[in-house]
């Protein structure tokens, strides 16, 4: 394995949470930009704390995006119903970036990472799986209206030791008023066993300081990009550090990362090994990545899988994964990877 399976923890967090609301901003930024003009780039961060919602960053496109209307529409989405202050701050790309982009070459350097498993139909660890079947358990059960008293903030850890759930912890924003005992028996019995199945010998805490009340931006501020590892692998592989909310594909830390994905899920899947971790590594401006390995549960390469299926040169990524649609936002909550229809997560013979 190239993780410990005998013991890890992994985290997840609800569309709600601060950080999750800004990442969801800058990639439905992103969308309305490539649903207007597919050759958009894009590098949009937003930061949001009390009342108060920044979005800056870059943009080079044909596209006219309302900031304001696109940011409160999402808190709506989510389930927030104040109305924010936004300060916008969006300018032109760098030429100097652009000139290497327009050859076709890497928005910027950068090393990404790609993984699968056989352990789970998500071709994703359990705990990681888990965790965000709790989070977005959570989302569901506030807006089906079963649990009314839910509010849209929140995360769940899993422990995993020797292959299942160990302990279980879910802190969810609450209406003022619920008693603990009440909550805590409601997200037992409509998610934790639910998702768990087998609670037995299972630890499990639900709001530790057993109140929950204030969240969102008016508890936090919230950044696009700081929760890397719940948009990927849980931290039980390395990550290359570059996030991917509010990116355009010519950006490789996102569209790379996605490709590694397409690679190390298709040797998992057409059986060329149980586990693979591919990884790579560009320049600026540059077509040709720096550097591409993929290895096997064992530790052993396999990148001649990948010299002869795969072209991680940026436009090709694009073309092959056919990146410059309006299907971003989606991804921004609950995991980029192990979600059928995108196509980064297609299986393919190999």
């Amino acid at each position: 394995m190239l993780y410990n399976p005998n013991l890890y923890s992994v985290e997840s967090v609800t569309d709600g949470h601060p950080d999750k609301i800004c990442d969801q901003i800058s990639d439905a930024i992103l969308d309305e930009c490539l649903r207007q003009d597919a050759n958009s780039r894009v590098a949009i961060e937003a930061f949001g704390s009390h009342g108060i919602i920044i979005v800056g960053g870059e943009l080079t496109t044909k596209a006219w995006v309302d900031a304001p209307a696109i940011v409160n529409g999402v808190l709506k989405d989510i389930g927030y119903d104040d109305h924010y202050g936004v300060i916008s701050n969006i300018v032109g790309q760098s030429p100097d970036i652009a000139m290497g982009v327009d050859t076709g070459g890497a928005g910027d350097q950068g090393i990404m990472y790609g993984y699968a498993t056989n352990e789970t139909p998500e071709y994703l660890p359990i705990g990681v799986v888990l965790a965000h079947k709790l989070t977005k358990g959570l989302a569901e059960l506030r807006q089906s209206g079963k649990l009314k008293w839910l509010r849209p903030d929140g995360k769940a850890e899993v422990i995993i030791q020797n292959g299942r759930a160990h302990k279980v912890l879910v802190s969810c924003q609450h209406d003022e008023g619920v008693k603990q005992e009440e909550l805590k028996k409601a997200l037992i019995e409509n998610l934790i066993i639910p998702t768990i199945r087998d609670s037995s010998g299972v630890d499990i805490f639900v709001n530790p300081t057993g109140k929950f009340v204030r969240g969102g931006f008016d508890a936090d501020t919230g950044l696009t990009g700081r929760k890397i590892m719940v948009d990927t692998y849980g931290g039980l592989i390395p990550h290359g550090g570059g996030c991917f909310s509010g990116k355009d594909p010519t950006k490789v830390d996102r569209s790379a990362a996605y490709m590694a994905r397409f690679a190390a899920k298709n040797i998992v899947a057409n059986g060329m090994a149980k586990e693979c971790l591919v990884s790579v590594a560009y320049a600026i401006g540059m077509a040709d990545p720096l550097m591409l390995e993929a290895v096997n549960e064992k530790g052993e390469s396999v990148v001649k899988l990948l010299n002869h299926k795969f072209d991680f040169r940026p436009l090709a990524i694009i073309e092959r994964l056919n990146l410059r649609r309006p299907i971003y936002r989606q991804t921004a909550a609950y995991g980029h990877f192990g979600k059928a229809g995108f196509p980064w997560e297609e299986i393919i013979n190999l």
